[in-house]
């Protein structure tokens, strides 16, 4: 059904896209399609409920040493879904999702929604309320950057490489300020 709607979607347009076209595409009734997606946008969706499970489970599984946004940067590395062979289908999606808010309102729920499950596993591990929403929102942000990344089409790194990278130009953007807030000590005291 997902890649029936892919296809229709880029041929068509979401807008002019329904589920009865959809479902005819790949071959099934209506009423099979409503079984698994609530509506013509979750098609695109339907992979958030198993990348939020691996997600706390790697968080959860996480050694207790290592620090909230080094354990949250870690369990995305370990996100096996985003293959060299879902790379394609993974920049149609995006494509599709650009070209429309209501996708790109529900892409940006979908971020929350595993940041906000994220917070909740990082707490029950001990980690301090505002440290946990921090390391979950970064986590999501460094998520977001890598995931754009991968699917550029210039691109021929892996995911795990490219949230490496993420998280160390964030080290570096939280080094900067690090900086600026001891110029600004030195400058009034």
């Amino acid at each position: 059904m997902e890649q029936a709607a892919l296809a229709l979607y880029s041929e068509r347009g979401f807008e002019q896209t329904t589920v009865a076209d959809i479902a005819q595409r790949a071959g099934l009734a209506e009423r099979t399609y409503f079984r698994h997606f609530t509506d013509k946008r979750e098609v695109l969706f339907g992979g958030a409920g198993i990348l939020q499970t691996v997600l706390e489970r790697e968080v959860a599984n996480a050694p207790t040493s290592a620090p909230p946004i080094e354990t949250v940067a870690a369990a995305l590395e370990r996100i096996e879904i985003f293959s060299p062979e879902w790379r394609e289908t993974s920049r149609q999606r995006q494509q599709i999702i650009a070209a429309n808010p209501e996708l790109q309102e529900r892409e940006l729920l979908k971020l929350a929604s595993l940041s906000a499950a994220l917070t909740r596993v990082l707490k029950s591990r001990g980690v301090p309320e505002t440290a946990a929403v921090f390391a979950a929102d970064a986590g999501m942000t460094m998520f977001k950057v890598a995931f754009e990344r991968w699917t550029a089409p210039a691109n021929q790194q892996t995911f795990p490489q490219l949230i490496r990278t993420a998280l160390e130009e964030f080290r570096v953007v939280i080094a900067g300020l690090e900086q600026g807030e001891k110029r600004s000590e030195e400058q009034s005291g």
